[in-house]
């Protein structure tokens, strides 16, 4: 399989015609749906279900065009990486991680890396902790933030000096919204949206000292805000950290804390024996000196 004609099978992906990509492409019709052909006997697959007035992936094509966004965009990155200058320092950092306050401090160290050297780009993932894990094997991202409970004993790590506090978010005309703490108790009688994530799920039940399945989940989340439009417009509370919604000033929504306190931590995580960029150095070195003055 060659990658110009996974790149070939992309454009199709995303004109949904034949003639659409082979004008993106500056080709013919005819050898754009030869070398498609030969993609699908040679994989020994179906990839487009062929209408009258556009092109659709089957199944077989929806998985290879996740996989080939995955390898175009590796080799884009790979070959940026290599091909900038040795006299200054450029290129681009791939950083991603969950929804946490902590990405205050990432914001930081992003905006001096800028100041001293601009021609750095970054770019932020959101994602919850198996997608950014999956990301960084892939080779997708250099740095992943994640927030506990999350196994990183198989990456090189630094742990950030910021906490998140887990809690509550409803709406302020809630009953509980009257209360200044959250107690297991509360928990039992009441509609909640949870985290999908086993491990928090884990964290939850050991802080209640009882079965998480004893609680009433009507529904979970990946990342909190498309869960907090859900918990804006009924009588449904959803476990999450705080500083993560804004619930100032006019909004509609309060944080109250568990009690006891449920604090967790955030690691920066990179694959083990990473071989930096020199762009991805310059960060970590930035991040390394913003830690040593916080200790």
């Amino acid at each position: 399989m060659e990658f110009r004609v996974l790149q070939y099978f992309l454009a199709i992906a995303r004109e949904e015609t034949i003639s659409g990509a082979a004008e993106h492409l500056h080709m013919t019709q005819p050898t754009l749906s030869r070398q498609m052909k030969e993609l699908e006997d040679e994989l020994g697959k179906q990839l487009f279900i062929r209408g009258n007035r556009k092109i659709t992936l089957t199944e077989d094509g929806m998985f290879l065009r996740n996989r080939a966004e995955e390898i175009v965009n590796l080799v884009e990155k790979t070959e940026s990486d290599i091909m900038r200058s040795d006299i200054s320092i450029s290129g681009d950092v791939y950083i991603g991680g969950g929804e946490t306050k902590g990405m205050r401090l990432i914001a930081k160290v992003i905006q001096k890396c800028q100041q001293e050297y601009p021609d750095i780009k970054f770019h932020l993932y959101s994602g919850n902790a198996q997608d950014v894990a999956d990301r960084i094997e892939k080779g997708l991202l250099d740095f992943g933030i994640f927030v506990e409970p999350a196994d990183v004993s198989k990456y090189d790590f630094l742990k950030l000096p910021d906490k998140d506090i887990w809690g509550l978010l409803m709406r302020k005309d809630s009953p509980l919204a009257s209360l200044k703490t959250i107690t297991a108790d509360h928990l039992k009688n009441i509609p909640l949206i949870c985290s999908h994530q086993k491990l928090v799920r884990n964290e939850i039940s050991g802080w209640m000292n009882s079965d998480f399945n004893q609680l009433n989940i009507v529904a979970t989340y990946n990342l909190i805000y498309n869960a907090s439009l859900v918990v804006e417009e009924g009588n449904i509370y959803a476990l999450t950290l705080d500083k993560l919604i804004n619930t100032t000033g006019e909004s509609p929504l309060c944080f109250r804390p568990l009690e006891p306190q449920l604090e967790v931590g955030l690691t920066l995580a990179w694959k083990k024996y990473q071989i930096f960029s020199r762009a991805a150095e310059q960060f970590l070195k930035t991040l390394r000196r913003e830690l040593e003055k916080d200790a």
